[in-house]
């Protein structure tokens, strides 16, 4: 792993704000740098010792916040013509590390629930789910082509 970030990456570090009712935490604000534009919003779920990638869009850029668990969340540039061709990525989200990673398009990503719980990401892409024509173009997360190890993972049930 390097400490630089692949190029386009951004992450942000959020604030949990808190009160004797509980806490609030802005993730994305339309007046930041950050912010490009508004696709849609969701969130998925991933089961422990289950990776969710490896992917990538030609179209959309992610923004993704872990809400609850802890994630690892793994990028890998395969853009040849980028400074930072075949480098590794590795982010440990959650509340104890609240941030949120910007993720470009044509870069490899995928996520791991970490601590035998589910992690739950909140994405908010910049362009909305195109149902018969997905923008997402997928890699098996345990092909020898993206030189990644996920650890101890249930291989069977990863996609």
């Amino acid at each position: 792993m390097s400490d630089s970030l692949i190029e386009g990456v951004k992450v942000k570090t959020l604030k949990a704000i808190p009160d004797e009712r509980g806490k609030l935490m802005e993730i994305l604000r339309s007046d930041e740098p950050m912010f490009e534009k508004f696709g849609q919003v969701y969130v998925t779920v991933c089961k422990p010792r289950v990776v969710k990638g490896w992917h990538y869009h030609k179209l959309q850029v992610d923004h993704f916040v872990c809400l609850q668990g802890k994630a690892k969340v793994v990028l890998y540039d395969a853009r040849e013509s980028s400074r930072t061709y075949k480098l590794i990525n590795e982010f440990i989200m959650g509340w104890e590390n609240p941030i949120m990673v910007k993720i470009p398009t044509f870069v490899y990503h995928g996520f791991a629930a970490l601590e035998g719980n589910e992690a739950m990401i909140l994405n908010l892409p910049t362009e909305v789910y195109r149902y018969r024509d997905p923008d997402e173009f997928r890699a098996d997360p345990f092909s020898s082509e993206i030189p990644y190890d996920w650890g101890d993972v249930d291989r069977a049930v990863s996609c």
